[in-house]
């Protein structure tokens, strides 16, 4: 996490691009190799990062996922940041 600690917006954004795919792939693999023990590391130790990153692109500029939104009782948030053709890094 100290990593993603230094990164500003765009670069934590980028970082949840690449552990994300990397997650993706490597849980396609497991699909077909489930007795993997180094496949299987390497997913759980990138979907933490990509787990981590996510809470803290969160808490410091916008929700990507809607179980990480902070929700207020008196209003939906979800669509209150800018879209990316707004603005947005989405």
């Amino acid at each position: 996490m100290l990593r993603q600690n230094n990164m500003n917006r765009q670069q934590l954004f980028q970082w949840i691009n690449e552990v994300s795919f990397a997650v993706t792939e490597i849980s396609l693999y497991l699909d077909t190799h489930p007795d993997d023990a180094d496949a299987l590391d390497f997913f759980h130790h990138y979907n933490e990062e990509r787990k981590k990153a996510l809470e803290l692109y969160s808490a410091n500029y916008a929700p990507l996922t809607l179980d990480l939104m902070q929700q207020d009782d008196d209003h939906w948030l979800w669509a209150t940041d800018p879209w990316p053709w707004e603005g947005g890094y989405c």
